[in-house]
């Protein structure tokens, strides 16, 4: 095992105190999966510059992954405490990476396709692996921009406007950007969208150019959440490609189900039961699955009774409308009651009354005299409460969902299993909007260079994905353990926990005579466990 001791008779030479932290491992990774060779073979540079097009995309996932209080676009200041020879090769400097480098890598990428050099990159880095993928599972989330952007400008089939923003900020423009993973949470796929694309025709795009673009020997499930469900998108894909989707719950023969007393069977997990039914909606042949799961209804239960609560009180505004209405006739008076039952069937008249209004014809004040015309208006006075069969029945529908899937053969535990692991790309988007990972913070001027900046987000999750699921994997072969989080022994750490720890490894230089000796310090025996699971490739970094 290398050893970190250094001399105390060592001559430092100035500004050699530099970090490797846990970029190394981000660097062994990027190396390891061949992205400099894709990314060069697609955007060969140019001109007579000292660095490809591949070295300044392994910069930027350096810069992406450094988890560090610094924007993309302070991007060279980040690399000004890194040991940037030993990460990006031998002579390279700081200066090698200024904004214009960077800003033409990412109008060179915009140029190809940023969707077409990531499914490239995909294709090229999966082939020789053995991840199984067979759940491809498909969202969109939106990203808010600073700035001015015209609807002339220079970007792919994507306009920043505004749109239906999910971080809440409805006073800037945005664009949609639409990712797939597998089941391990490594993103296969993504592409941008126009910040106002609606969900239902995204996720079609996406699920569409997955089937043309990623071929797998096995059966796959694309799985979306609701919006995706309309009778459109289903007739599009027909029957051949294979999807998992929640069904809305506006749909009517969804209600109908939620609602009925089914004899419902245990899964596998004994947290949910079921109750299978066959529909042709959208005159495609498919299975639903009725689920009730008893943490969602013990979730549900806790804002119920607040739920009814506001119902009422909407409730008892529309009925003081309603009393306020005035009716020529008694009769008039009763139907329009009957008609506001009819509008609120979860409430019932606890008292009703038809009030006969006597007033003058003139606006004169006072009461009317023996001889004056008068007229007669009936209103509405009624009390209302929730009614308790109303009230049974949506406690019964508390924690039922319904699932469906194209494949008529996949059995309920299946189907549950594969639509639970719809989180792992939201965990994606997550990972995206981290604070911490301050490139989705964009400012750019061009569109075309938001897109391509949208790719190398993408990359940065791909790479980590690809490198948290290899580390556990080996783990788990070897029955290795290291320390997690809670300072407990773990198969499953999370990445971003080992890059922490990492934080403190640097990389001194110092002389002793004519002779310049470099060290790496503070690397312990678990350190080099993690690089030896990982890889030579990763180990190199670190020697």
């Amino acid at each position: 095992m290398p050893t970190s001791a250094v001399p105390t008779s060592a001559d430092f030479i100035e500004g050699s105190n530099i970090s490797i932290g846990h970029l190394g491992i981000v660097a062994g990774a990027f190396d390891t999966l061949g992205i400099a060779e894709v990314v060069d073979r697609a955007i060969p540079k140019t001109r007579h510059h000292h660095l490809t097009h591949g070295d300044i995309v392994k910069a930027m996932v350096l810069n992406g992954l450094g988890f560090v209080e610094r924007r993309l676009y302070l991007y060279p200041a980040f690399f000004s405490d890194i040991a940037v020879d030993r990460l990006l090769g031998d002579g390279v400097t700081v200066d090698h990476l200024n904004d214009d480098v960077l800003g033409r890598t990412l109008d060179a990428i915009a140029a190809y396709g940023p969707t077409e050099l990531f499914n490239e990159i995909v294709a090229e880095c999966l082939l020789a692996s053995d991840y199984g993928t067979h759940c491809l599972h498909v969202d969109t989330t939106t990203f808010s921009v600073s700035g001015a952007y015209d609807a002339d400008f220079d970007s792919r089939d994507m306009t920043i406007t505004y749109g239906h923003p999910k971080d809440g900020r409805w006073d800037l423009k945005q664009f949609v950007l639409g990712m797939a993973t597998d089941q391990h949470g490594i993103p296969l796929f993504l592409q941008t969208f126009s910040g106002n694309e609606s969900d239902k025709k995204t996720l079609l795009t996406i699920i569409t150019q997955l089937t043309e673009n990623l071929q797998h020997p096995g059966k796959v499930y694309h799985i979306a959440d609701a919006a995706f469900y309309t009778a459109e998108n289903l007739a599009t894909l027909g029957t051949h490609t294979f999807w998992i989707s929640r069904v809305p719950a506006t749909l009517n023969e969804v209600k109908d189900l939620v609602a009925a007393d089914l004899p419902l069977q245990p899964c596998a997990d004994d947290r949910y039961r079921y109750a299978e039914h066959l529909s042709e909606y959208a005159s495609i042949p498919q299975k639903w699955v009725v689920y009730h799961s008893a943490p969602m209804q013990e979730q549900q239960e806790k804002t119920f009774a607040k739920r009814l609560e506001n119902d009422k009180k909407k409730a008892e505004t529309s009925l003081r409308k309603l009393g306020a209405r005035e009716f020529a006739c008694e009769p008039d008076a009763r139907i329009a009651a009957e008609m506001w039952l009819q509008e609120h069937p979860q409430f019932r008249f606890i008292s009703m009354d038809i009030r006969a209004i006597t007033r003058k014809m003139t606006k004169k004040r006072g009461r009317p005299k023996a001889d004056e015309p008068v007229e007669t208006v009936y209103a509405v006075s009624a009390a209302i409460e929730h009614d308790p069969e109303s009230v049974s029945e949506r406690l019964q529908k508390l924690g039922r969902f319904v699932l469906a899937t194209n494949d008529l053969e996949l059995s309920p535990d299946e189907l549950l299993a594969n639509y639970k692991e719809q989180g792992t790309v939201e965990r994606g988007f997550r990972f995206l909007k981290d604070p911490s990972f301050r490139v989705a913070e964009i400012y750019l001027k061009k569109p075309s260079r938001i897109q391509a900046l949208a790719m190398i987000m993408v990359l940065c999750l791909f790479i980590y994905a690809m490198t948290e699921f290899r580390l556990r994997r080996n783990l788990q072969e070897t029955g290795e353990t290291v320390t997690g989080q809670t300072k407990k022994q773990t198969q499953k750490p999370t990445l971003k926990w080992l890059f922490f720890r990492f934080r403190g490894v640097r990389e001194l230089r110092f002389r002793a005579g004519k002779a310049v000796t470099v060290l790496v310090t503070n690397m312990t025996p678990e350190f080099w466990k993690i690089l030896r699971l990982l890889g030579t490739e990763y180990e190199n970094y670190y020697l």
